[in-house]
């Protein structure tokens, strides 16, 4: 009964005249044409590109692809030649194949020269900055005891005679090493051992010494004057040592004159970069007020030359006269009068109270005395440079 329900299709024979039973027809979907995709796929597929038209994507399976790529990049062993890779197959750089030229022998023997060159270059120790090479003069650093220097500095510091004149010495055939005179100030020595002046030999330079010199106005502030005019070195006693004065004061100027008997030491402090401070008090004739000397904070320029600044305050007025103290770092020539005398001011007395840490204080008029030994060496250590008016 069953059998009957069921549609049964008849048997045909084939072409060997054999009959067969046909199957019935199954649930399975038909294959998909070559070329396109599925009910679900997003439009056609991609057509293999015909032989000639470009690279044709690897018949090996990723793993063995990834094996070829692996073995190319890797390199190669000693006396293993590799076959050249055919172009339009995938490499390092892309799908599109290694683009880089392989270098020439001679390409690769430059490189090789160049990598063994630099390999034998020397290694250049990190070079060392000196802490003075790029500080002004005035502070930088100073040469040690054994460095040579030049004779006429070392018979400056050794209080002979003033560089200058230890030239003219020099030239006169005044000084001699060993009995052999000298003939250039240009001689560089270690030390004096075998130099003498005269005849006479020159000791090692003693330690630097330092004097306070209350300076009378109408003396001036050289060794000598072609017109006879009286020096300081008049006025001072003849037991001391050799003395250099440390700047200068005018001829009618009056007041602190700092005096050495080290000639590196006076040089440091007359030069300007030392930035040391000196006091002036100055009576002057005239009208000025407060205000315009506070602009001197600022620095000011007269006839073309620059002064730096000063620090200036009126004391006391009395009439038309008034006292007037000034602190400056320069210390140009005629300074403080050309500043006053700009303000149409008529200078009539001129004192320096300081110069730096030292002070005239109540040292009487032409007196003079020596700083302490501990006091020079604290100065020094905070030592920069100065000058005078």
């Amino acid at each position: 009964m069953l059998s009957a329900m069921l549609p049964v299709s008849a048997p045909q024979p084939d072409e060997s005249g054999l009959f067969f039973v046909a199957k019935p027809p199954s649930s399975r979907p038909p294959s998909r044409p070559s070329g396109t995709r599925g009910a679900s796929g997003k439009g056609p597929r991609r057509l293999a590109r015909p032989a000639g038209e470009g690279p044709r994507r690897s018949a090996k399976s990723g793993r063995e692809a990834r094996e070829d790529t692996r073995r190319e990049r890797a390199p190669a062993r000693a006396g293993e030649r590799r076959p050249p890779r055919a172009s339009g197959t995938s490499g390092a750089s892309g799908p599109s194949g290694d683009k880089r030229r392989p270098p020439t022998d001679k390409r690769r023997d430059a490189k090789t020269a160049a990598n063994a060159a630099q390999e034998r270059r020397p290694v250049r120790p990190p070079r060392k900055i000196s802490h003075g090479a790029n500080l002004p003069r005035a502070v930088a650093t100073p040469k040690k005891p054994g460095e040579p220097q030049r004779i006429a500095k070392l018979l400056a510091r050794a209080g002979i005679a003033s560089r200058r004149d230890v030239e003219r010495m020099i030239a006169d055939g005044r000084i001699a090493r060993d009995g052999v005179l000298i003939d250039t100030p240009a001689t560089l020595l270690t030390s004096l051992h075998g130099i003498t002046v005269d005849g006479n030999p020159v000791k090692e330079p003693a330690p630097a010494k330092l004097f306070r010199f209350h300076k009378p106005a109408g003396t001036l502030t050289a060794a000598r004057d072609p017109k006879g005019r009286p020096t300081i070195y008049d006025r001072l006693p003849a037991d001391l040592p050799r003395l250099m004065p440390i700047g200068r004061l005018d001829y009618n100027t009056e007041g602190l004159l700092l005096l050495t008997t080290d000639g590196e030491l006076k040089r440091q402090m007359e030069l300007p970069s030392s930035s040391i401070e000196r006091t002036y008090r100055a009576r002057a004739f005239g009208e000025i007020s407060q205000t315009q000397l506070e602009d001197l904070v600022e620095g000011i320029e007269i006839d073309g030359i620059r002064y730096g600044k000063i620090d200036a305050n009126l004391e006391r007025r009395t009439g038309r006269n008034q006292w007037i103290e000034l602190t400056l770092t320069e210390g140009k020539n005629r300074e403080v009068r050309r500043v006053l005398e700009h303000f149409g001011l008529e200078v009539s007395r001129l004192i320096r109270t300081s110069y730096g840490p030292f002070e005239l204080a109540d040292l009487p008029m032409g007196g003079v005395d020596q700083i302490r030994a501990h006091d020079l060496v604290a100065f020094r250590k905070s030592l920069g440079g100065g000058g005078g008016d």
